[in-house]
């Protein structure tokens, strides 16, 4: 790689890094009780409040994943941002209020109000620790694959380094601390990838031959691809195209593909492509421009339809139930701030995914190779280069590798947050040196389980992590919220139920079941994309056993459900814990 490029790049991540540590510092120098380590007092305004929520939310997956799934699916990818958004009009209606009139710490803390069960709160503990270590996972990858793909360090070293930042920053000043710096990294995210985004609509506009043929998946110079995994791929066009290495389980030396269609290109192989070749695509993508831009095509399974369906489950109600966004809402003033915070988060969000959109459509046309591996997570780092080129081209990768730095970190760093509240909380004393010891453990394992899961894609991970939250604290909260009948028994049942089926498919897609085609057909599609399956599975549970259960309903019902839904100014949903 070219050193002034790696220079560049280099300075880049530090600044990011820095300025992460610098302000977190600044807002942890009023860190001082518990409750500004698990809730920042619950002194966040909405517009402040908005821009940490949206900084934390926009992780690995919207940052660099979006673009890379649009580049190699097309239409129908466009269903995570629109569901990653679409979430929080959920949240808005059914959940911010509520929840945070409930004067609850912690998801844990909420089960223990609702239905006064001790086995509930430890229930919800374990899930809301499990959901964030599933999340900090990709979120470790993909500081790996970036620091990898430019500065071709070590996978180890990047996940490592935003590990340790992030638990630097959360042990020393807790929520109040990563307040600050998520609205900080929010608009830090924002220009890294916009200006990109806009300097390279710019020039796909004056590009004339670029607009003569849909976005075809082609190479306009000699390229060579390096494949470290096996992948199934399908050809396209032969012309151009000669492969080193092991195909379709035989050994070859710069031999042409023998036909179109699909083959098998062994781990260690290289691929060169002539000028103009016909880039093959990874088994499932469409491998035509035309097909690209239709919709129906899915996400590269057999099942599109279901794929889909699926996938907006996840991402509608996944939203509901990630403890890491929820805790957010309780650091709001009151019920009616959480609203406004979940309203301008929308709008935040909406902004930020119409860049990764427009970096995944132009990511077909200038870097169509990496649609061979399927690493099209790479995409928005390699853009800048491959579109502009020359001093512009490395500065603007810059500003992309410091926007995905602080994608990781943001997002990280609640995660953490909400695992450490929920530990010290329930598991230890609940104070601030159980906090910080918690923090530090629920740091370090997942940067141990990062490096030894295999690598999907960012977003369809994600998407994996917000199929488990939709199937577990999803209905607990929303059945808890507006449903008298929930009863302690249910709520357990249905953790367990939808925690069980959905963190198993969770579990196998991440360690490569369904990539290795381990198994196939509506198994291989279940476990790929289990939402549709699991959160009315998980529904069903908490209700049907509820009903068996009708005896075990609260006493203080009436109580509980006036201190959730009655606003703030008739006197209700006050603080219920007098050491606030």
């Amino acid at each position: 790689m070219n050193t002034d490029v790696d220079a560049l790049t280099a300075i880049a991540l530090g600044l990011a890094a820095i300025a992460t540590v610098a302000v977190g510092a600044y807002g942890g120098r009023l860190s001082r009780t518990t409750s500004d380590f698990l809730v920042a007092s619950r002194s966040v305004g909405p517009r402040w409040n908005a821009a940490a929520v949206s900084g934390e939310y926009l992780s690995a997956a919207s940052f660099l994943g979006v673009a890379g799934l649009v580049a190699k699916y097309g239409a129908d990818a466009l269903w995570y941002p629109i569901g990653f958004t679409a979430g929080y009009l959920g949240l808005l209606l059914f959940v911010a209020a509520p929840l945070r009139r409930s004067g609850a710490y912690t998801v844990p803390d909420f089960a223990e109000f609702r239905l006064n069960s001790r086995a509930a709160r430890l229930t919800s503990m374990t899930v809301v620790v499990v959901v964030c270590v599933l999340y900090l996972i990709p979120q470790l990858q993909g500081a790996g694959l970036t620091l990898n793909i430019l500065l071709g360090a070590p996978v180890w070293v990047g996940a490592v380094a935003v590990g340790a930042i992030v638990i630097v920053n959360v042990v020393g000043g807790g929520m109040r601390s990563i307040t600050f710096v998520q609205a900080f990294q929010y608009w830090l995210k924002l220009t890294a990838i916009a200006v990109p985004a806009l300097v390279l609509l710019g020039v796909f506009l004056t590009d004339r031959a670029a607009l003569g043929d849909p976005v075809p998946p082609r190479v306009d110079q000699a390229t060579t691809v390096n494949v470290t995994t096996p992948v199934t791929m399908t050809v396209p066009e032969v012309d151009g195209l000669l492969i080193t290495g092991t195909l379709d389980g035989a050994d070859v030396d710069a031999a042409p593909f023998p036909s179109i269609g699909t083959h098998e290109v062994g781990a260690g192989s290289v691929i060169r492509l002539e000028a103009g070749a016909a880039t093959p695509v990874v088994d499932g993508a469409p491998t035509t421009g035309e097909g690209w831009i239709a919709s129906g095509g899915g996400l590269g399974g057999r099942q599109p339809l279901f794929e889909v369906l699926s996938l907006i489950i996840a991402t509608f109600l996944g939203t509901m139930g990630l403890p890491h966004v929820l805790v957010r809402f309780y650091t709001n003033p009151d019920g009616r701030s959480s609203r406004r915070t979940a309203l301008a988060v929308i709008a935040l969000l909406s902004l930020f995914y119409l860049f990764p959109t427009v970096l995944g459509v132009l990511a077909r046309l200038y870097v169509p190779q990496l649609l061979i591996t399927g690493t099209s997570d790479a995409a928005v780092l390699l853009l800048p280069a491959a579109a502009v080129g020359g001093l512009a081209g490395q500065i603007l990768a810059a500003l992309v590798a410091a926007g995905a730095i602080a994608a990781f970190l943001a997002t990280s760093s609640g995660l953490l947050v909400s695992v450490a509240g929920a530990l010290s909380t329930d598991v230890l004393r609940g104070r601030v040196r159980d906090f910080r010891i918690a923090a530090l453990i629920g740091g370090v394992i997942p940067i141990g389980l990062s490096l030894a899961a295999s690598s999907l894609e960012l977003s369809r991970t994600v998407g994996l992590v917000f199929a488990v939250a939709a199937s577990t604290l999803c209905p607990l909260l929303v059945l808890g919220i507006w449903w008298r009948g929930l009863t302690a028994p249910g709520a357990v049942a249905g953790l367990i139920v939808g925690g069980v089926s959905s963190g198993a498919a969770t579990s196998l897609a991440i360690a490569g079941v369904v990539r290795n085609d381990v198994l196939g057909g509506w198994p291989a599609e279940i476990i790929g994309y289990p939402a549709a399956v699991t959160v009315p599975l998980a529904f069903a549970t908490m209700i049907g056993v509820s009903l068996a259960t009708r005896r075990r309903v609260p006493d203080d019902l009436a109580r509980t459900f006036a201190r959730m839904h009655v606003p703030e100014r008739l006197g209700m949903g006050i603080e219920r814990l007098p050491s606030e």
